[in-house]
């Protein structure tokens, strides 16, 4: 096993925007993996919405080989997101790993994502290496962004590396240092092959891909694996490895990582967590595996055009495969008919997939309002998870409701704390913890319901530090809440696509602001057309379309005012019959609107 020796496995951690992804750039193009025709901005994040809006969405891994005092090192880089939506992804790369290398921006110091994801390296045991990035910016304050590091972080910053991405100064150092501080993999020779799957995705030609780590033991191409949660066999067909394109393997030994195919036919035969191990030389114990991700938001898609369902069934099943965080359910409505009830890790998360649909599979979509996953406990003692408001049971069975909450950690600049904290307690935030890093760096600590912050929480955080704080949040516990369920109903009519869970306290203003602006988008009808926000049989707020008016009365002049009179009331006849009849259309923008009167509300 003396290769092992040689081997370093490392990820880069860092908040979103502190240029995790041109270091990565940067350490190709130093170790000559690329050469100049096939170089590109951010090469690992190949795609096309992570090239747009300049995130990291996968979790990507690349073999870059470096020359250190004559001896030729295998460095296995894992590159992870940086939005917290997408922190399983982190903390899946990080056990892959034995080190990290915690990328500092020295113009922005230490942010909550940082935090998050450099503490979770921590509970994984890896070794760390604080850098310091932007170090070419006018702006950067080295001394401030090293005193940060030790006082937020507690990790000693004095040989901080100080590196810049863009123009690749101090990144040879860099190399230079991942290979004498990061130690080589861990092995037991006496133990039988066992591999972890850390990613997989489905590839139409060779089935599901599963990126793998061997932390015992070797893999060859041929021979049967084994792998012991889904208790199946299969033969590999293809071992290959990013060197950052994909390079076919013959052999994948102790230490290493690589891209395992095995004519699985199906992603979900694939936990990620999963071990892997040889079918003739099974290993007893599995290797610890992950927290089973846990879906946060939940919102019905559906298509515009009914007949488009079975389009949009396939494409959530495409996506689905390379994807493993999303969940759906068929579901029906009768206001927009046949559609899913999708789960996701957050609202990023949710809008990606939405945009991935619209783009990858060319399919026109209404979502509904996103909302999460109440616990209802029934009078006679059952306990229901429901994620759609209208299947929440009537108001006679339920004893209680309860909400998930979650611990938020706002880091911010000491100017904006007044507006943050109004914030938080305009979405019914109880403060936990304040605490001051410095004169002008705080972290606030809020115990917040998860339902209060799917909306528009992120956008007006952002608004209100002008860009400045970042959000990290975790899920804690379940919580009882004064919850009811509001109906929107159109001329008496419920539309059940419109309905949403809402705080007791905040009912009335929700449904005002809804109403009102229901009434803009509707179009107007032959017939007034009544909307109303109900919890139950009480209204909390009406609002009215009104009917266009054809002025019956025009040839009447003169006479008795009774044949006017006649003409009216035949008229207010017509009207009447048509309201029993007519169906009022609900446009598009009428399920957005939901989404919009939380910034209203």
């Amino acid at each position: 096993m003396e290769h092992v020796k040689h081997i370093r496995n490392f990820s880069i951690i860092a908040h979103i925007d502190h240029g995790k992804s041109t270091l990565a750039d940067r350490l190709l193009d130093l170790t000559g993996s690329l050469s100049d025709r096939e170089k590109k901005e951010q090469f690992l994040d190949d795609m096309e919405l992570e090239k747009e809006r300049g995130i990291t969405i996968k979790a990507r891994s690349v073999t870059i080989t470096h020359v250190y005092n004559g001896e030729k090192y295998q460095l296995n880089l894992i590159d992870t997101p940086g939005h917290v939506d997408f922190s399983y992804e982190v903390s899946r790369a990080l056990t892959s790993c034995e080190g990290a290398l915690l990328v500092v921006d020295a113009t922005q110091g230490v942010e909550a994502q940082t935090l998050a994801n450099v503490y979770m390296a921590i509970e994984s045991n890896l070794e760390i290496i604080p850098v310091i990035n932007k170090i070419d910016l006018p702006s950067a304050d080295i001394d401030k962004t090293r005193e940060e590091i030790e006082d937020v972080i507690g990790i000693d910053a004095e040989n901080a590396l100080l590196v810049s991405a863009k123009t690749g100064e101090g990144v040879d150092k860099l190399l230079d240092r991942i290979v004498t501080d990061i130690p080589a993999p861990l092995y037991d020779p006496q133990e039988k092959t066992r591999a972890l799957v850390f990613d997989s995705w489905f590839d139409p030609y060779l089935g599901v891909r599963m990126l793998t780590r061997v932390f015992n033991g070797s893999i060859k191409h041929g021979e049967m694996i084994y792998l012991m949660q889904s208790k199946a066999a299969y033969e590999v067909l293809d071992i290959s490895r990013y060197t950052p394109f994909l390079k076919k393997v013959n052999e994948v030994q102790t230490g290493e990582v690589a891209v395992l195919s095995a004519g699985i036919k199906t992603i979900h035969e694939v936990k990620i967590g999963e071990t892997i191990t040889l079918d003739q030389n099974r290993a007893v114990n599995p290797l610890p595996g992950f927290k089973p991700m846990k879906q946060m938001v939940f919102c019905g898609i559906f298509p515009v055009e009914t007949s488009k369902y079975e389009e949009l069934k396939k494409a959530i099943e495409k996506l689905a495969l390379n994807d493993s965080s999303f969940s759906f359910d068929p579901e029906t409505s009768s206001a927009l008919g046949f559609g899913f009830r999708c789960g996701f890790l957050g609202m990023l998360h949710l809008e990606i997939i939405k945009e991935r649909l619209e783009r990858e599979f060319e399919l026109e979509l209404i979502t509904t309002a996103p909302s999460v996953s109440y616990k209802v406990v029934t009078l006679s003692g059952d306990e229901l998870f429901v994620q759609n408001p209208d299947k929440l049971p009537k108001t006679q069975f339920i004893d209680n409701i309860q909400e998930p909450f979650v611990r938020a950690s706002i880091f911010t600049h000491a100017a904006y704390i007044g507006g943050l904290v109004k914030l938080c307690l305009e979405k019914r935030g109880k403060q936990t913890n304040m605490i001051y890093h410095s004169t002008d760096r705080v972290t606030l600590e809020y115990v917040i319901p998860l339902g209060e912050i799917v909306y528009d929480f992120y956008d007006k955080l952002k608004s209100i530090s002008k860009g400045f704080a970042s959000l990290d949040y975790e899920f804690t516990d379940y919580r009882r809440s004064d919850l009811v369920k509001m109906d929107i109903l159109i001329n008496g009519d419920p539309v059940d696509a419109l309905s949403v869970i809402v705080h007791k306290e905040k009912a009335y203003y929700i449904g005002r602001a809804l109403v009102q602006k229901m009434r803009k988008v509707i179009p107007r009808q032959m017939y007034d057309v009544a909307i109303q926000a109900a919890i139950g049989s009480r209204v909390l707020s009406r609002e009215t379309v009104k009917a266009y008016r054809k002025d019956v009365t025009a040839k009447c002049y003169g006479g008795d005012v009774s044949r006017k009179r006649k003409l009216l009331e035949k008229q207010k006849e017509g009207k009447k019959r048509m309201k029993q009849l007519g169906n009022v259309e609900i446009p598009q923008e009428a399920f957005l609107a939901v989404l919009d009167t939380a910034e209203d509300g």
